[in-house]
């Protein structure tokens, strides 16, 4: 086995070290050069319209990031995946709008709508509210509908009122523990029923 120099083998991994480092430096220091220029900004080296987005794709394709950016436009981009998918998709019918306007209303819900929970027999009362009328249109639409779709469902039984600024909902079952502990909005998500409703809204199909 030929001789190898300990100090000549311990120079070529730092070698090998620094170009591997010099390699992941190189994007950062392009990105400082080009902020550097007088006038040039980050949403500048950033610009859409110059962006090879069939590159990025390919990219993501062999292993890159798969998340959209943002909950409402991942689900809208799955759906449209699977209309484009569809041979049997009838695009005269599609309505991706009437999604977006149901998303608008599972925000506003979600995160927007004040609750104010009270025990009854065998489960809970949830009065639903907010003073903005849009959001409290969102919660008259999807409380309505729930209760309306799930009632009956592993035994609970749903009760949906409009009520000023909002709605009452009022839900029992067998297992009163388990619907005082989801509360709210645990209990809007029961059902998973949401994901073919979204489907059946961009079809055109109009479910409740």
């Amino acid at each position: 086995m030929p001789f190898r120099s300990p100090v000549k083998h311990s120079e070529a991994i730092r070698r090998t070290d620094m170009t591997a480092f010099l390699n992941r430096l190189a994007p950062v220091a392009l990105m400082t050069a080009l902020l550097a220029i007088p006038g040039m900004t980050a949403a500048q080296t950033m610009d859409h319209s110059k962006m090879d987005h069939s590159a990025m794709m390919a990219q993501m394709s062999g292993g890159g990031p798969t998340e959209a950016g943002q909950g409402a436009f991942a689900a809208i981009a799955e759906i449209v995946a699977i209309l484009q998918a569809d041979p049997m998709t009838d695009w005269s019918k599609v309505n991706i709008e009437a999604l977006r306007q149901h998303l608008i209303d599972m925000d506003n819900v979600t995160l927007l709508a004040q609750v104010v929970e009270a025990d009854v027999d065998g489960g809970a009362v949830f009065t639903v509210t907010s003073p903005d009328a849009a959001v409290a249109a969102s919660i008259r639409r999807m409380t309505l509908s729930h209760a309306a779709t799930m009632t009956g469902s592993g035994g609970w039984i749903m009760a949906a009122e409009e009520a000023p600024n909002g709605a009452v909902l009022t839900v029992t079952g067998p297992d009163a523990a388990q619907i005082r502990a989801l509360g709210f909005i645990g209990v809007m998500t029961v059902g998973m029923h949401h994901q073919a409703h979204h489907l059946a809204l961009a079809r055109g199909q109009m479910p409740h």
